[in-house]
């Protein structure tokens, strides 16, 4: 059974930084490439990071781009998004998801898997 546990979440201030957690069981971290989204209340859920099964390749929504970096630990079967200089605008519910294979990193309909999310909040 195939679970992905967010965590790291939490209120900070603009500019702040915080590290999300995303611990994943009941598959073979080489088996998968990772994503990151984000949703608030009325709007769809929107693409901000993806990496490759290797590490190799990352990918960054444009409005990240330059903030946050997406890493991951295949020993751990962990995989990490690091938030730097937080805006308010970043604030929602940040979802860990998984794809066995993936041609367009940025379309969240190439996920198989989803986690449950973890509110990030950013005040001004």
């Amino acid at each position: 059974q195939v679970q992905l546990v967010e965590s790291g979440g939490g209120l900070v201030q603009a500019g702040g930084s915080l590290r999300l957690s995303c611990a994943a069981s009941g598959l073979t971290a080489s088996s998968y490439a990772a994503g990151w989204f984000r949703q608030v209340p009325g709007k769809e859920r929107e693409f901000v990071a993806a990496i490759t099964w290797n590490g190799r390749y990352a990918y960054f929504a444009d409005s990240v781009k330059g903030r946050f970096t997406v890493s991951r630990d295949n020993a751990k079967n962990m995989v990490y998004l690091e938030m730097n200089s937080l805006k308010p605008e970043d604030t929602a519910v940040y979802y860990c998801a998984v794809a066995f294979t993936v041609r367009r990193p940025m379309d969240r309909d190439e996920y198989n898997y989803w986690g449950q999310g973890t509110q990030v909040t950013v005040s001004s």
